[in-house]
């Protein structure tokens, strides 16, 4: 089995600035795992190389971004086998749309139903199936834009689902959430990742990694700075060295806290 996503010696400039230094990785398809680092590290610019909206600079040197063993897709072939959640998304889904509506749009890689697109008994069953699924039924009907942060990042993950992806990819998935929220979005990760789908989650809050995340990519300065097992990674050591400040790791109950 060719890895689910594959980088090998990866850079990617925007404008004059190098975003993306020669970084090299791959991620096995089930495994999950938490791309990690402080605020200009690179974290969305990988993730959106991985979906193709960049792609590597060509230097003389190989390099190459390869999801499932190919480094050429069609975008429209690529989107239904990665489920992406990120704030972008959520600001376009920003309007009168209803959970089920946005749910369905996923079907189609819009924002929203439009005249055009022929909804059929199979998409409408995969819907309910959904809204059961992240406990959010009683959100059907409901508007996006009257809907709490959680509930609507929620009804985002949804709209990620409907192909049944091999991979969900979440940017900063709790940006905006309070404690009860953050405490539910979790709680629906760790039922999605025990139902089998990868999960590569990009995040500078350690909280965000559940316990089934055992794979941890740290990343500094557009490099790669550690990439290993979650308990040899998250150390009070490394992690003060990868935010340049003094840092504690308190592990409980399968989580980890920075102080």
């Amino acid at each position: 089995m060719p890895p689910l996503v594959e980088f090998h010696n990866v850079s990617v400039a925007r404008g004059q600035r190098r975003v993306l230094d020669s970084v090299t990785f791959s991620i096995a398809e089930g495994e999950h795992a938490a791309i990690l680092g402080p605020n200009g590290s690179g974290k969305s610019t990988l993730l959106r190389a991985i979906a193709r909206d960049f792609y590597p600079l060509q230097s003389g040197q190989p390099s190459w971004v390869r999801v499932l063993g190919r480094d050429r897709w069609n975008i429209f072939d690529l989107r239904p086998l990665l489920g992406i959640v990120s704030d972008e998304l959520m600001t376009a889904c920003r309007r009168d749309l209803t959970a089920r509506e946005a749910i369905l749009s996923g079907f189609f890689s819009s924002i929203g139903l439009w005249t055009n697109h022929q909804v059929t008994a199979a998409m409408q069953a995969r819907t309910e199936q959904i809204l059961a699924t992240l406990e959010i039924e009683p959100l059907a009907d409901r508007p996006v834009e009257e809907m709490s942060a959680g509930e609507s990042r929620r009804v985002l993950i949804g709209r990620a689902l409907v192909h049944d992806p091999r991979a969900l990819i979440l940017d900063e998935p709790a940006n905006s959430l309070d404690h009860r929220a953050m405490q539910e979005l979790r709680d629906i990760l760790r039922k999605l990742a025990r139902g089998g789908i990868s999960l590569i989650l990009v995040t500078h809050h350690l909280p965000d990694i559940i316990p089934e995340i055992q794979r941890v990519i740290l990343l500094k300065d557009g490099r790669l700075f550690r990439d290993g097992v979650k308990h040899d990674v998250l150390r009070s050591d490394v992690l003060s060295e990868l935010f340049g400040t003094p840092a504690e790791v308190v592990r409980r109950n399968g989580y980890f806290q920075l102080w």
